[in-house]
């Protein structure tokens, strides 16, 4: 329990700093920006309190809402997403987590892609839709959904094939 604690806690302040220094800076065509912290919330260990996910995401959402002044719209998307997750793990891997079996690092490709992207597709649609909150620019807010997801989705899926089979 100790050692997955403090994985956890070295993930989130690495994907912190690593989206506050350098993914934050990235701002390719004005609309497309990597979110590679919800990788923190995407690898969180499946047999921990549903309640820890939740304040875990909150807080780590929160933690980008205060260095980059952007007002809670991190926050929401994350607890938002880390809601959904259960659903989206229980159509992306199936009976692998009716079991609790899943390592993120040995899933099949197709099945970690499709968790990705549902997940990182959610959250993006809310942190966009919070950050322009106006319904006559729906146009914007699934320009910069699509186009960040698709970037955000290729760097998760390599970070965590990278990170994960270095970790056996």
């Amino acid at each position: 329990m100790n050692n997955i604690l403090s994985t956890s806690v070295i993930r989130f302040i690495i994907l912190v700093l690593v989206q506050v220094l350098i993914c934050s800076n990235i701002n390719f065509l004005g609309y497309i920006n990597p979110y590679i912290y919800i990788i923190f919330i995407l690898l969180f260990p499946l047999k921990n309190n549903r309640l820890l996910l939740l304040i875990s995401s909150f807080l780590i959402g929160l933690t980008i809402d205060v260095f980059l002044d952007s007002g809670g719209v991190h926050a929401a998307a994350c607890v938002t997403a880390a809601y959904a997750r259960p659903v989206i793990l229980k159509y992306a891997f199936g009976m692998l987590y009716e079991h609790q079996n899943i390592r993120f690092g040995n899933a099949e490709l197709g099945s970690l892609i499709g968790y990705v992207s549902i997940f990182t597709i959610i959250h993006h649609i809310v942190l966009f839709s919070l950050e322009v909150f106006n319904i006559f620019n729906i146009l914007v807010i699934l320009q910069k959904a699509l186009f960040s997801s698709i970037f955000t989705i290729i760097l998760s899926v390599l970070i965590i094939i990278i990170f994960s089979r270095n970790s056996k």
